[in-house]
């Protein structure tokens, strides 16, 4: 049995849920959240958006009862090689000692244009 889970964080798609907790394996599937605040309105800037991506993200994991020191795997999607600093710097402050298997891609482009960051994530208890 599956729940797809929906915090009030934007943004809302007919198309996909922003988190899906597969209970009986109890892994929960965070879509890629992006640097948006709850009135959807994107941060300029990508270590911003970064800290409001992991924010949305641990957003997420909260209505399943899990934290970000949950992630075993994410996939973070930048839009340009040179942010790979300004991304790190974001993300610094959520960094744990427990780090998850990670992968970095640089994509053409986001859904929209102004976004520079998107992080999706799988926890497991």
């Amino acid at each position: 049995m599956k729940t797809s889970l929906n915090p009030s964080s934007v943004p809302k798609s007919p198309f996909y849920a922003q988190g899906v907790d597969v209970t009986a394996g109890r892994l929960v599937f965070v879509s890629g959240q992006v640097g948006v605040t709850a009135d959807g309105a994107p941060l300029d800037g990508v270590e911003a958006q970064t800290r409001q991506a992991i924010a949305n993200v641990a957003a997420v994991l909260s209505e399943a009862g899990l934290t970000p020191a949950h992630i075993v795997k994410q996939t973070v999607f930048l839009t340009d090689p040179a942010d790979v600093p300004a991304f790190i710097a974001g993300a610094s402050d959520s960094v744990t000692t427990e780090r998850p298997a990670t992968t970095m891609l640089i994509v053409a482009g986001l859904a929209d244009p102004s976004l520079k960051v998107e992080i999706e994530a799988i926890a497991a208890v």
